[in-house]
């Protein structure tokens, strides 16, 4: 059999190998990876003495950065919505946009908020909003709850410093700055038109029949803080990356552009948004230092499995490497003439589809493809950080924890989460990834 023929085709057994431990043996999604990059390894003929050794160095390149940058952000999502910062921001769109432009107002609040915390937390600090309006308005809560869900969705997939985008960028060596300008204009008119548009086209063709559980939010502070504060928490990290990015184009003293890249840098600019948290949510709201070093150890302990999937993904993404099978793939693409960030969307969004893990599909097909793109010139690394994100979006089932937490929490049956939920996430998916590859054809 010809050697390239070969690793292709044990490429597609370790992929496999993932698949089915997520989905078959239920297995955690760290353990399959590892086994799949072990198996990898060994059927490619990589020597015994170098497997460990090239595992080790892609979990720690990848991580490297990323830990910090994980708890932060954790830490950051947590003082949001303990001292009930979210609330206040969800509450303020709705004041501002009005009952009739409800769709709007709840589209904002989700990509406002979604950019600090997870796409679970999003749900938590937002859905005891949505349901109450749910409640005084009698409108159909797919208007309310879908443009929230798009929000946090295209958030946790495109934007840094999520962890998915932020391990691609990792991954891919691009730059953090350029992928967060360059994930802002795509995800814009995408979770529009998936969120807003779509909800009041689908709202009037799926009643649910059931009845959404009610969830609340204990906020551990004494009073809720203001709408302004609570704004310049959640944008303070997103701003001062701006900075970074813009700083270099700007006349600036070489002092003070050193000074801006610093603070701009995601894991300095998410401490600065922290400590700000820590004293404006926390010790001005009532809360002492022990009730904030007892939210902030909560929080971490659930990062740890974010961090091992996003690890094991780096591991094999480098067996990838020394095994020679990313070179055998490029090879293989560029007879095909299949663009970059057209493969990274297909793989990612297969990933997806068979793991059900956005996190999963975006480190691993980053892993596959950043091999590939090693000795091509001209492909933009931004846009296929961006690309591999819009994959991993794509057509949520049930594999997909996403799926039922959304179908639980808004009391839907599964066909109408199939037909509102996984439908929205497959529009995003696609919308994200035609407006980058228009982004690449004029950058």
């Amino acid at each position: 059999m010809d050697k390239d023929i070969y690793l292709l085709i044990i490429t597609l057994v370790a992929i496999l190998l993932v698949v089915l431990g997520v989905s078959w043996w239920k297995w955690h999604a760290f353990i399959s990876l590892t086994v799949a990059s072990l198996f990898l390894a060994i059927m490619s003929g990589l020597s015994m003495d170098k497997i460990v050794s090239a595992y080790e160095t892609g979990v720690g390149g990848v991580l490297g950065h990323l830990v910090g940058i994980l708890a932060l952000g954790t830490i950051l999502g947590k003082m949001m919505a303990d001292s009930g910062a979210g609330m206040q921001v969800a509450d303020f769109f709705v004041r501002v946009f009005g009952i009739k432009r409800l769709p709007w107002a709840m589209l904002f609040s989700g990509f406002i908020i979604g950019i600090p915390v997870f796409f679970e937390a999003g749900i938590l600090i937002l859905l005891p909003l949505v349901i109450s309006i749910h409640k005084t308005t009698k409108q159909n809560i797919l208007l309310i709850a879908l443009p929230v869900i798009a929000g946090l969705s295209v958030v946790h997939g495109l934007v840094p410093p999520h962890p998915g985008a932020m391990a691609a960028i990792s991954i891919y060596n691009a730059n953090v700055g350029k992928v967060l300008l360059y994930s802002l204009i795509v995800a814009i008119p995408s979770v529009i038109i998936a969120g807003p548009l779509f909800a009041k086209w689908v709202h009037k063709r799926v009643i649910p029949e059931g009845q959404p559980e009610l969830i609340r939010i204990n906020t551990t502070s004494k009073t809720l803080p203001g709408t302004g504060i609570s704004f310049f928490i959640i944008l303070l990290p997103v701003v001062l990356m701006i900075f970074s990015a813009v700083a270099p184009y700007i006349s600036l003293p070489n002092g003070l552009m050193k000074f801006f890249t610093f603070i701009g840098s995601p894991i300095i600019a998410l401490l600065i948004a922290c400590f700000a948290a820590f004293y404006f949510l926390g010790v001005r709201r009532g809360m002492d230092k022990n009730l904030i070093k007892k939210l902030t150890e909560e929080c971490l302990l659930p990062v740890g499995s974010i961090i091992l999937i996003i690890g094991a993904g780096g591991g094999f993404k480098q067996i990838l490497i020394d095994s020679g099978v990313g070179t055998t793939i490029g090879q293989m693409s560029e007879t095909l003439s299949l663009s970059p960030l057209v493969l990274a969307f297909m793989i990612s969004g297969l990933i997806r589809i068979a793991t059900g893990s956005a996190t999963v599909a975006l480190t691993t097909a980053a892993g596959i493809v950043s091999p590939i793109i090693e000795h091509m010139s001209g492909v933009n690394l931004e846009l296929l950080v961006i690309v591999t994100g819009a994959g991993s979006l794509m057509f949520s089932h049930v594999n997909d924890a996403g799926f039922w937490m959304v179908k639980e929490y808004l009391g839907l049956s599964v066909k109408e989460t199939f037909k509102t939920w996984t439908v929205l996430e497959t529009l995003l998916s696609f919308l994200a990834f035609g407006c980058a590859l228009i982004i690449n054809m004029f950058v």
